[in-house]
């Protein structure tokens, strides 16, 4: 058995699995949302399971009811979804896509209240994103400060990341592999970069995709680091989420059970896994070659989605189109960029959606 420390499982699969869902709904490609019954139950499971850390879903302001995909309108509302009978210790999370929501609209944290907030930091608004940060820290939350994508940070920008937790106390700074085409070297150089920077009572986070089959290595690469400092993994049951999904939270707490000591009640997991398992039918996430092709190019998967559903593409010329995009354009996927692209490499995109 590997030598013990302390290491952190969060369950994000309501989360993840909730915007996997809404990504699908947007695209046309499914219409499924997640039943009541079915949050609930899922929450409940993963009370049992023993797992330290369960998130429940978003909250972003929206105008009509997007629980579906266990998006709330506020933190009062997302925080009706937690079991009444969670075991102590056991923290309960939201996540913020963003620092949209105005902070006056935003309560002190009780204990009603999700104890942690997950930020989304925004590339474009990294100061603003930051200090909504910092404001929700000041009102007694748990911070989870999440770079997404944190490969497109520079050193200075890493270093604005690290200076920012530190100043507002966060609970924890992440590694996030948005697009799924990080490598254990990528994971080391930034693991180093954090563990130097942050006070030692900030955990660091990793969040995996799992574009090119490497959530599992990947997680094993950050959570084996010579560190006294506290490590949270993310996971969700069937590694359910947006594109090609995430590390499978019955794969890790199997690991966690047999090499760190833990004592996650894997038959309460796998009931989580029968649930989630009726929102499979339609590879609404999973490995496939359209996932693969975007990781290889370090582009967005959205990209490669359109262009193999709405337009036909075949594989070879996903991957020659997909090495073409426009610096300015990797990261920052719409319909109409991708219309744009594929002019740029000499298609006529009306033509191709009549087909």
């Amino acid at each position: 058995m590997a030598d013990i420390k302390e290491i952190i499982l969060l369950d994000c699969t309501l989360r993840d699995g909730g915007l996997g869902l809404e990504d699908a709904n947007k695209n046309m490609i499914s219409d499924l949302e997640f039943l009541k019954a079915d949050i609930f139950n899922v929450t409940g499971k993963l009370s049992s399971s023993k797992v330290e850390i369960v998130e429940l879903g978003s909250v972003e302001i929206t105008d009509t009811p997007r629980t579906g995909f266990a998006i709330y309108r506020d933190i009062e509302s997302i925080s009706e979804t937690m079991p009444e009978n969670r075991p102590a210790g056991q923290i309960y999370a939201a996540l913020y896509r963003g620092p949209d929501t105005p902070l006056e609209d935003i309560p002190e944290w009780n204990p009603d209240l999700c104890e942690a907030v997950r930020v989304i930091i925004r590339y474009s608004e990294l100061r603003k994103s930051l200090d909504f940060c910092s404001g929700l820290a000041k009102k007694g939350y748990k911070v989870f400060v999440q770079p997404m994508l944190t490969m497109r940070y520079t050193d200075d920008e890493v270093g604005q990341l690290i200076d920012s937790a530190n100043d507002m106390g966060a609970y924890a700074l992440y590694i996030v592999d948005s697009y799924g085409y990080m490598m254990p070297e990528d994971i080391k150089r930034l693991f180093i970069k954090y563990d130097k920077g942050l006070d030692r009572d900030i955990a660091v986070g990793f969040h995996a995709h799992n574009n090119m089959n490497l959530a599992f290595s990947n997680a094993l690469s950050f959570i084996n680091r010579e560190t006294d400092r506290r490590l949270i993994i993310d996971s969700c049951a069937l590694g359910m989420g947006q594109g090609a999904g995430n590390l499978q939270t019955e794969i890790i707490a199997d690991y966690l059970n047999k090499n760190y000591g833990k004592s996650y009640d894997y038959g309460s997991i796998l009931e989580v896994c029968e649930i989630v398992e009726k929102y499979c039918g339609e590879m609404l996430w999973g490995y496939s070659v359209t996932r693969l092709l975007p990781a290889t190019h370090k582009v967005a998967y959205k990209y490669a989605i359109s262009l193999r559903k709405h337009y036909g593409l075949t594989y070879s010329k996903i991957d020659d189109i997909l090495g073409k995009i426009p610096a300015d354009l990797v990261h920052r996927y719409t319909p109409e960029n991708t219309k744009k692209i594929l002019e740029l490499c000499g298609y006529d995109a009306e033509q191709l959606m009549r087909r």
